[in-house]
């Protein structure tokens, strides 16, 4: 568990779940390694706008912090796969509430924009 988390510990849960969660793509990974496990290049297409040290960090800090399992396997040449832990699994109806929100509010901003002319 990375530093960040435990200091979250100590304030409150909704401060532990934005040390963990928060950050740049870690919800939009979480989401596509629901559908099961994935490779890394594979994870880089489904989020094009994630350069690759971005997205090396947060699998990193999402394994760091039992969210994700990297497994490397010994092939030439190397084949890494990650997974939702059991952990991160837990995850699923959360990710699902915010994908539904994030919708709903594209739509409604779309809509309002269009209203007011913007």
């Amino acid at each position: 568990m990375r530093l960040p988390v435990i200091r979250a510990l100590e304030v409150c849960p909704v401060e532990v779940a934005v040390s963990v969660l928060g950050g740049t793509w870690k919800l939009t990974l979480v989401k596509h390694l629901l559908d099961g496990p994935r490779r890394f290049n594979e994870l880089g297409r489904l989020v094009p706008s994630a350069n690759t040290k971005t997205l090396t960090r947060q699998l990193r800090e999402l394994e760091s912090d039992g969210v994700v399992h990297r497994t490397v396997f010994a092939e030439v040449p190397p084949r890494v796969e990650y997974r939702l832990t059991r952990l991160g699994r837990t995850l699923e109806p959360v990710v699902e509430v915010m994908d539904r929100w994030g919708a709903g509010f594209a739509e409604a901003y779309i809509r309002d924009a269009e209203e007011i002319g913007h």
